[in-house]
């Protein structure tokens, strides 16, 4: 099975086996927004447990 590019761009594997996705709607418009959010907004999430078994078999992680 091939590595699902678009997944595997997404996301990132953390040294422990974590996976972390960037915060989405942070391209354009944020001014209108408090700060808390620009700041929330700046820091990688971790991904629920139902992603990350996808993540997992599309990116082929083997942690």
């Amino acid at each position: 099975m091939k590595t699902h590019k678009m997944i595997s761009d997404r996301v990132r594997v953390t040294k422990t086996g974590k996976i972390l996705k960037r915060t989405g709607g942070q391209d354009h418009f944020n001014s209108h927004e408090s700060g808390k959010v620009t700041r929330n907004k700046r820091n990688d999430k971790p991904v629920s447990k139902s992603y990350e078994r996808t993540v997992k078999n599309l990116a082929r992680v083997n942690k």
